[in-house]
């Protein structure tokens, strides 16, 4: 049985992950730090919370990640571990620069020097790209954050090709575009979106109201990218890979679809707010996953349609429950 850990398991992706890991046999371990709400929530979603071997630990506390891999002893290691929501990154720069950049370095030097052997996964992002400096990106598109978050994912992505190339790790990074499911926090805009006009048709909410409707992303769905991540362990030789559909869609698109499929025009609901504008505003963003493709054998499943008509029944239950 392989052993693997996940951090940041309580998240969209690590429950996806997980789910994946447990249906191939693995023996999950998650990290876990210390929070008063209910963290784990998508794992009883996904029916696996009892099947998860939960290790405290904080990735900005070197000793509590070194105690989680010795513990572990993982044949593969996931970091998945982030603050992930972009605006909530000019807030707290610096947490996000603990968090998102040095806690890799912690997770690295773990592996390096109590289990070389393992092989990590690095969850980039697309952020990194930031103002585009190519129409579609791929491996070889320069980076450009535009975030603390964008500037803090940098770091991390960087330092897993440097402890690749400096000790010989088998250190993967996946630079993800967007990827959306029902298990999304609320404060994403397509979970935003989605919740809104569940409320909204019955009747519990009047409007939405968001930022740049028109800035354009490439979404795919959470369950398809954590295939990617595996494969990604599976080769013979680590690499960073490029996960995403090749399709951009606006946020006005994104919310045409929402509100359809409950019977409602959006543009009668939708309100724009120059408060919900970015500081520093990312216009589009247009993975190239071709490598992927060709290396990994891996291609996305499910179009934006299906993906956001998913979340819209999932958020239509939940709003009628409250």
């Amino acid at each position: 049985m392989k052993s693997a850990l996940i951090t940041g398991i309580t998240g969209q992706d690590g429950a996806y992950l997980a789910k994946l890991l447990l249906d191939k046999g693995y023996k999950v371990h998650g990290l876990v730090a210390r929070r008063s709400s209910d963290s784990r929530w998508r794992l009883r979603e996904m029916g696996i919370e009892q099947d998860i071997v939960y290790l405290d630990g904080d990735m900005a506390d070197a000793c509590s990640v070194q105690r989680a891999v010795i513990k572990s002893a993982p044949d593969e290691v996931y970091n998945l571990a982030a603050q992930s929501f972009v605006a909530a990154s000019w807030d707290q720069p610096v947490t996000t620069g603990i968090v998102d950049g040095l806690g890799v370095t912690h997770l690295l030097e773990a592996i390096r020097q109590f289990s070389a052997q393992t092989r990590f996964y690095q969850a980039s992002t697309s952020e990194m790209f930031g103002l585009i400096q190519a129409e579609q990106q791929d491996e070889h598109t320069p980076f450009y954050p535009r975030s603390p978050y964008g500037v803090a994912k940098l770091y991390g992505h960087w330092i897993t090709v440097n402890y690749r190339e400096s000790y010989g790790l088998h250190a993967s990074s996946g630079i993800l575009f967007n990827h959306e499911s029902p298990l999304r926090g609320i404060e994403f805009v397509t979970r935003k979106v989605t919740d809104a006009a569940a409320r909204i048709k019955q009747g519990k909410q009047q409007e939405l109201r968001l930022g740049n409707i028109d800035a354009k992303r490439d979404w795919g769905f959470a369950g398809d990218y954590v295939e990617a991540m595996w494969l990604m362990l599976q080769q013979d030789t680590p690499d960073d890979y490029v996960v995403a559909t090749g399709i951009t869609t606006t946020v006005r698109e994104m919310c045409r679809i929402a509100f359809e499929h409950v019977g409602l025009d959006y543009r009668d609901f939708v309100k724009i707010d120059p408060a919900f504008f970015r500081p520093a505003e990312v216009e589009v963003l247009l993975g190239n996953s071709a490598k992927a493709q060709r290396v990994l054998g891996w291609k996305p499943r499910t179009d934006l349609d299906t993906l956001i008509r998913m979340m819209m029944d999932a958020d239509m239950k939940r709003v009628a429950k409250e």
